[in-house]
């Protein structure tokens, strides 16, 4: 029978009594926390205080991105371990904050006649292979969302990590091509992190020539120093994020 991870238990329970229970399962199952790396813990509560998303938006070459934090410190190393490090205990972590996001991305949608379709962005074949699971489709079912697979790789590409701004551009430049037409749907594109933006881009050119509206996007992070500091950042908590927030804590 599986042990319970931090994550997994209800926020309702009072703070002694789940401290207690967080006590003995650490006895029975020893883990680290995914953010510093103290024992016992799959996330010490004060990397839990440091995911309490706070949602702004930038614009990226006319694209209203939504984030929930900054790419560093516990973010980066929640993240990191969460995606590379097989710790998928932290999703239910961090599914408030791109849920956070999500819903302020939405905003951006104004009124439609349409429904509004969120997509994601494929993983490479290899990256599935190696963690087993898409991160950020695991975090959208702990949101309870469901986005599209309307994109596919038409070509083979390189890993991002280590490229370059120009070279990512390049890199991703033709990549990505929408599996059908749209028929003027608005589309809010859903990633985890945001370093130069050349993934969203190349993915909004790709839905934008199958005929859909792109009009936001929402992801977990961004990387100041790489997308640029000088880029327009407005704040964008709402109430109904703050509230979920809150609950989901």
């Amino acid at each position: 029978m599986p042990f319970p991870s931090a994550g997994s238990l209800p926020g309702a329970i009072p703070s002694a009594l789940r401290s207690a229970v967080l006590d003995a399962v650490a006895i029975l199952a020893p883990t680290n926390c995914s953010g510093c790396g103290a024992a016992d813990r799959t996330l010490c509560q004060s990397c839990v205080a440091a995911l309490r998303p706070a949602v702004a938006t930038l614009d990226l070459d006319g694209l209203v991105v939504a984030f929930a934090h900054r790419y560093d410190g516990v973010v980066r190393s929640v993240l990191a371990s969460y995606k590379d490090g097989g710790r998928t205990d932290a999703a239910s972590r961090l599914a408030p904050s791109l849920s956070a996001a999500i819903d302020v991305a939405l905003q951006a949608v104004g009124p439609s006649s349409a429904p509004v379709r969120l997509v994601t962005i494929p993983s490479s074949l290899a990256a599935f292979r190696d963690r087993g699971y898409s991160p950020v489709e695991l975090l959208l079912k702990h949101c309870g969302l469901r986005a599209e697979r309307a994109l596919r790789a038409s070509r083979h590409a390189e890993d991002q990590a280590g490229l370059s701004a120009e070279s990512r551009r390049l890199n991703r430049a033709g990549w990505l091509e929408a599996r059908s037409r749209f028929a003027g749907e608005p589309v809010v594109l859903v990633d985890d992190i945001l370093t130069t933006g050349s993934t969203l881009l190349e993915a909004r050119r790709a839905l934008e020539e199958a005929g859909a509206v792109v009009v936001s996007a929402a992801v977990l992070a961004h990387t100041p120093k790489r997308i640029g500091d000088d880029v327009r950042i407005t704040t964008a908590l709402s109430r109904r994020t703050s509230e979920r927030s809150e609950d989901g804590w």
